[in-house]
């Protein structure tokens, strides 16, 4: 792996690793709340803080995941690394979409 990649993928694990905590303690606190999703969505709908937070979460995410996705496939596939690069740059660019069609569908009002 480039120096390159390897500084964003290390980056974005370490926004990534407050941003996970953040979510598990939402997760927590609305499970000991008895709050439905009903409820949640009429919390988080329109909140520009919450889509902000998790728009920037999938942005991570998807840098992340894409990196190590595409190593993965270089060091134990048979794909040349271009392909690999190709293909996990492909797997990246889906999940940045879903992820942030996800964040649009809760968080805008």
């Amino acid at each position: 792996m480039n120096l390159s990649l390897y500084l964003w993928q290390r980056a974005t694990a370490a926004l990534m690793a407050p941003m996970v905590l953040v979510h598990l303690a939402v997760i927590f606190y609305a499970t000991r709340h008895g709050l439905t999703a009903a409820d949640i969505l009429g919390r988080v709908r329109g909140s520009v803080g919450w889509g902000g937070f998790y728009a920037l979460f999938v942005v991570a995410v998807s840098i992340h995941a894409g990196i190590g996705i595409r190593n993965i496939l270089a060091e134990w596939s048979p794909l040349a690394e271009r392909t690999a690069g190709f293909a996990a740059a492909t797997i990246g660019v889906a999940l940045f979409g879903l992820g942030l069609r996800a964040v649009a569908a809760v968080a805008l009002p």
